[in-house]
């Protein structure tokens, strides 16, 4: 077997990484693992089915990823910055961690965590403001083999309670409030209203980020700047895990009105996030890495925490968004910390090309080399707007897919390496077997074809099971098509064999990057007493990529849309959290659906996106009339 680098540097280079992953994956994945710290090394790389399914890497070695994160690098480069915490406020004072100092924050925290009773195994939910005590519970958890379920700051208190209860977690760490923009989110009152609902918390751990006021039970809240007080600072040896221990769990809309939690486990993740990582963005020693993500998010866990420290790299936690307190945030933000990689969503791209050139007066941008993009497709306009204005025409774009499940990056071109194309994905990663079917799952060869995507081979950073319900992994991932991974999305080939996604296939959406359900947002609408029935369908949005448009049938003749229309918002950021609220309501007298009873979407999407004409056959449905109502509602609303 060939010799090939960790760092892919050339085409040439990647071609032959890319032939030996697939031909010789248990020698190349080993070679690759040999960068690591391991307590005992492995017995065997890879052992898989995709039927039950059963995915094992590196089955029989023994780690923990902190040491990998944390205290290598403590040890070798004590006094480079791990992390930078660049506040909501821009007046507020920036802080910094070196690896030494992140090491000890984590140890102290993770001390904590076992005066509270936590133990390896135990689900901790973690509900906090971008603050770097995020970066540091979650850590710390991982340190001491706890199971961390970090959960989104924007989700309502019914969504909490329902990811407490899923993963049955018996401790929660939490701020008083958060910042966001202009807004003070008041974190704990959120979660004390979720706790109302679930047994199973002893403890709540409060980060004091604001100071405002906020109720603490006393048999059960403790401060975390008075726990930290009481422990020790003094060195924690880490806690042996072994390979596939669970890591975390991270829960992900799907195609029912029930969240899924996507189990991630110890060393294929920690291998999967720092190859991707070092090779993506051509990570150099040195180089400061800004992920605009939310911890809450995978993207957060992969290439905040997880892949960039597991490099060395310096990594940039931002509190706010990006027009907050004018929108040019992000540009001050890449000058004032010298910011060399920059990785953001499509959505505020889209969103910050509104302004125009005046954010970008007085900001060089000159140590900007490698710029990314995440979360969703993005579109060519914003791909050459992003290049144009953040990279000064010149540097690298690396228009990166993957998912939750995925744990990392799996299509994407290397920046400055591999050929980059707008608004394609391009190339799969090494591990990566990208297969395109038909609905019949017939695979489709060749260039220029089109289809639903899917994965043939395990890579090491794939989910492994849901947790508690592993016929739900079963049936979601690995049913649809025989021996392959089904993605949930659409794609295209090109005569270059670059690969684009093309969206959804499924009952999902996905709205600024984050994935909602369809059948969360119809059950939250249908909670309304006065609503009859709903039907929630993707539409294209300038912004946002994907809006949500809702058709819903009211109990009567509905006087005031308004009112109700405003209820229904009010029902969905409750139930759900306010990245769920519709952007569209059309009141509706019927639902297109066939004669089973089946409500046919595809109906619904076109005319959501006023494509009347293109709405096909309507013989089969139980009443086609109801589809020329509709349009006519459609066109006023």
């Amino acid at each position: 077997m060939k010799h090939y680098p960790y760092q892919i540097g050339t085409m040439a280079e990647y071609q032959t990484a890319y032939a030996e992953s697939l031909n010789y994956p248990d020698q190349f994945w080993s070679g690759i693992a040999e960068n690591f710290v391991w307590h005992r090394k492995w017995d065997k790389v890879l052992d898989w089915n995709f039927k039950e399914p059963a995915i094992r890497w590196f089955e029989g070695a023994q780690l923990n990823i902190t040491e990998n994160c944390l205290d290598r690098h403590a040890a070798t480069a004590p006094d480079r910055l791990a992390l930078v915490w660049e506040p909501n406020h821009p007046q507020e004072a920036v802080r910094r961690y070196t690896y030494a100092e992140l090491l000890q924050a984590v140890n102290q925290c993770a001390r904590v965590l076992l005066a509270m009773g936590v133990q390896k195994g135990d689900r901790v939910c973690i509900y906090m403001g971008m603050v770097p005590e995020l970066a540091i519970a979650t850590l710390a958890c991982a340190r001491i083999g706890a199971i961390h379920s970090v959960i989104f700051g924007g989700f309502s208190a019914q969504s909490i309670a329902d990811r407490v209860e899923d993963a049955q977690a018996s401790f929660v760490i939490t701020c008083d409030r958060a910042y966001r923009g202009n807004k003070s989110i008041p974190l704990k009152a959120v979660v004390d209203e979720a706790l109302l609902k679930t047994e199973s918390v002893k403890k709540v751990l409060v980060y004091q980020r604001t100071g405002e006021a906020c109720a603490m039970d006393a048999s059960r809240d403790l401060w975390w700047h008075e726990a930290m007080e009481r422990v020790s600072t003094d060195f924690l040896p880490a806690t042996v895990m072994d390979a596939e221990d669970m890591l975390f769990i991270l829960y992900t809309s799907g195609s029912t009105g029930k969240p899924k939690g996507v189990v991630h486990t110890c060393a294929g993740y920690m291998v999967w996030t720092n190859y991707t990582f070092v090779n993506v963005f051509q990570y150099r020693p040195g180089q400061v890495h800004f992920c605009t993500a939310d911890i809450g998010w995978i993207t957060g866990h992969s290439y905040i925490l997880y892949g960039p420290l597991s490099a060395g790299a310096t990594s940039l936690l931002f509190e706010g968004i990006p027009t907050y307190p004018d929108a040019g945030r992000f540009w001050d933000i890449c000058d004032k910390h010298s910011v060399n990689i920059l990785y953001t969503a499509p959505t505020a791209i889209r969103s910050l090309m509104s302004f125009g050139d005046g954010p970008f007066e007085g900001k060089s941008l000159n140590s900007l080399e490698v710029l990314g993009s995440v979360g969703e497709p993005i579109n060519e306009e914003a791909w050459h707007w992003y290049q144009d204005k953040a990279g000064k025409g010149t540097l690298p774009v690396v228009d990166t897919w993957w998912q939750t499940e995925t744990g990392g990056i799996l299509i994407s071109n290397l920046a400055g390496v591999t050929p980059a194309k707008p608004s394609f994905a391009t190339l799969p990663l090494p591990g990566i077997e990208p297969v395109l079917v038909d609905e019949q799952g017939n695979r489709l060869e060749g260039p220029n074809v089109s289809g639903n995507l899917c994965i043939a081979k395990p890579w090491p950073g794939m989910l492994r099971t849901t947790y508690g319900d592993h016929e739900r992994c079963r049936t979601n991932y690995f049913s649809a098509y025989k021996d392959l991974y089904f993605t949930g999305d659409g794609c295209l080939r090109d005569e270059n064999g670059f690969y684009r996604i093309t969206g959804r296939v499924d009952d999902v959406l996905n709205v600024s990057g984050h994935r909602i359900g369809t059948a969360e947002v119809e059950n939250a609408i249908n909670l309304h007493h006065e609503v009859v029935e709903s039907a929630v369908v993707g539409y294209p949005h300038d912004i946002k990529g994907q809006g949500i448009f809702a058709y819903v049938i009211a109990s009567s003749d509905i006087k005031t849309d308004d009112v109700l229309r405003q209820h229904i918002l009010n029902a969905v950021t409750k139930t759900i959290g306010a990245i769920a609220k519709p952007d569209k309501i059309l009141f509706v007298k019927g639902l297109p659906k066939t004669r089973s009873g089946k409500i046919m979407r595809r109906i619904l999407r076109k005319i959501a996106e006023g494509e009347y004409a293109a709405i096909g056959d309507t013989t089969t449905l139980l009443d086609p009339a109801v589809v020329e109502e509709i349009i006519q509602s459609a066109k006023v609303l």
